[in-house]
């Protein structure tokens, strides 16, 4: 199976999603193209950098993910191809895929070397269209680039561990559909700073003291239905590991949301202090 995977911030009115579903079938007819996100914020690599890594682990082994956010090859940002984890992962050398390279250490990167091998006035997606029908094939990474040993970071990806190790200062990286603010605090390094301790999620003025295992997870009785618990704040670890804000049964067009009852935006800071 020849899966190939899009994350894009070309959004949904124009033409640029259908034209690069049509260039990839052209080029690799019987590849299985899959559409993970095309609303990330212009430009967001942070937003970017978290859909792709909360979404391709559902993905089999040898899936290619192709990310078009911030594209432009420039003379800062070249651009890559990164076999990791078994899957391969075709981008600008922006900052991107930073968040995965802090967890697992890459198999190969190449800078992608192809440019004057496609015809003149050819786009950046059609450098990206060639190199990830020609990785879908199975062919090798030596073929499309240069290999090269490191990528670039952005340090807005990471949180960061205070020296006494009693506290964790993250930020919002990422605001979903229903208005709740992911954190970039990992579930594993609140357990491995924190070993064991309690500890309270602070944002602002606010603080939340416990960690819900589920949106719905609240104490019901014959007094209090969770009907009652509507609009409340909460605290969890969402599916792909990070800490999550969030209001009870949200919606940002009518009830409220995290970011609009909480005050919460992209970038806010987000503490978590030991006890």
């Amino acid at each position: 199976m020849s899966i190939i995977t899009l994350t894009t911030d070309f959004g949904l009115k124009d033409h640029f999603v259908g034209a690069l579903k049509g260039k990839i079938i052209t080029e690799h007819p019987q590849a299985q193209i899959i559409d993970i996100s095309h609303d990330v914020d212009l430009f967001n690599i942070s937003e970017a950098s978290y859909t792709i890594n909360a979404a391709y682990g559902s993905f089999p082994k040898g899936s290619v993910h192709l990310i078009g956010v911030d594209s432009e090859r420039t003379t800062e940002n070249k651009h890559i191809a990164m076999q990791w984890n078994d899957h391969f992962f075709i981008c600008a050398d922006n900052g991107i895929l930073s968040i995965l390279t802090q967890k697992i250490v890459p198999q190969k990167i190449v800078e992608i070397n192809i440019h004057d091998r496609l015809p003149e006035g050819a786009s950046d997606m059609d450098v990206f269209v060639k190199v990830a029908c020609h990785l879908s094939k199975g062919g090798a990474m030596s073929v499309i680039g240069k290999e090269i040993t490191a990528i670039k970071e952005i340090n807005e990806l990471q949180a960061v561990v205070a020296s006494d190790n009693n506290s964790i200062k993250g930020s919002v990286v990422y605001i979903d559909h229903f208005g709740n603010c992911v954190t970039n605090i990992s579930r594993k390094l609140i357990q491995e700073t924190g070993k064991g301790r309690p500890f309270e999620v602070k944002f602002g003025t606010k603080t939340i003291k416990s960690i819900h295992k589920s949106y719905s997870d609240f104490k019901i009785s014959e007094r209090f239905t969770l009907k009652d618990y509507e609009g409340e704040r909460l605290a969890l670890f969402n599916e792909a590991g990070f800490l999550e804000i969030a209001i009870y049964k949200s919606n940002p067009s009518t009830v409220g949301s995290a970011t609009s009852l909480l005050g919460l935006k992209f970038r806010d800071t987000v503490t978590i202090q030991y006890k």
